[in-house]
């Protein structure tokens, strides 16, 4: 197949799992360069030996204001320049509203939806100064339906939906795309909450699908000419029923 990134730079955060690791390593296989963007400095340290020159290694802690607000300036210094801004860090919670505490509601808002906004923000400016570049973000189809099992995780997808699409059209006239991907469950560290039972249930059906399997859609994605904008891609387990 041939490289359709080649020479392109990309970042991407939450990069040393799950989706994040599995868009890396699609957009290195397409020619990309990728600074993979993630707070454990040991996971990025083997991953990018593994990868070799094309993965570039960024410790970077969402949550921490300090360290959110240097990454974009931090990545230009290394790089030079960012075609493409995958957000893909995220938490999850599940079960009832009143099964978790405030704290943990405050870190994944801050993650799934604050740290976005400010990722997306900081690299406004050098995008539009380029007058080109891609965003797109890992949403979920919780960000689409009210999950009623996940009222704080689908609430922040929502917020995501909305931020993503009104961006889309900030943007656009930039020559800036912006879109997101909204998987159904993927199998991945997100899912350590899910009952057993439930979580045994769903891989048993063939309602899980691979991180892989959306990395595949962003680089469809990612690839289209620049007059087309993939807005949204729900990529859903063909045996999921919700």
């Amino acid at each position: 197949m041939a490289e359709l990134l080649n020479g392109k730079v990309a970042a991407v955060t939450g990069a040393a799992s799950g989706i994040g690791l599995a868009t890396t390593e699609a957009l290195i296989a397409q020619g990309a360069s990728v600074v993979m963007v993630d707070r454990d400095a040991a996971a990025l340290a083997k991953i990018t030996e593994r990868l070799g020159d094309k993965a570039i290694a960024q410790v970077t802690d969402l949550l921490d204001a300090a360290s959110c607000a240097a990454m974009v300036p931090e990545i230009l210094a290394k790089t030079g320049r960012i075609d493409i801004l995958h957000c893909n860090a995220g938490t999850y919670i599940g079960g009832d509203l009143t099964e978790t505490d405030t704290a943990t509601i405050d870190r994944m808002l801050n993650l799934n939806v604050n740290a976005v906004m400010k990722n997306v923000r900081d690299v406004i400016p050098h995008m539009i100064e380029r007058k080109t570049g891609d965003i797109v973000v890992t949403c979920s189809v919780a960000g689409h339906m009210p999950i009623q099992w996940e009222p704080v995780y689908s609430g922040s997808k929502w917020a995501i939906t909305c931020f993503v699409q009104t961006m889309r059209r900030q943007l656009n006239k930039h020559g800036i795309r912006v879109g997101q991907v909204s998987p159904g469950p993927v199998v991945s560290a997100l899912l350590a909450d899910w009952p057993a039972d439930r979580l045994q249930a769903a891989k048993d059906s063939g309602s899980l699908i691979e991180p892989t399997e959306v990395s595949d859609a962003i680089i469809y994605m990612l690839t289209r000419s620049r007059n087309v904008t993939i807005r949204d891609m729900v990529v859903l387990p063909t045996n999921f029923d919700i």
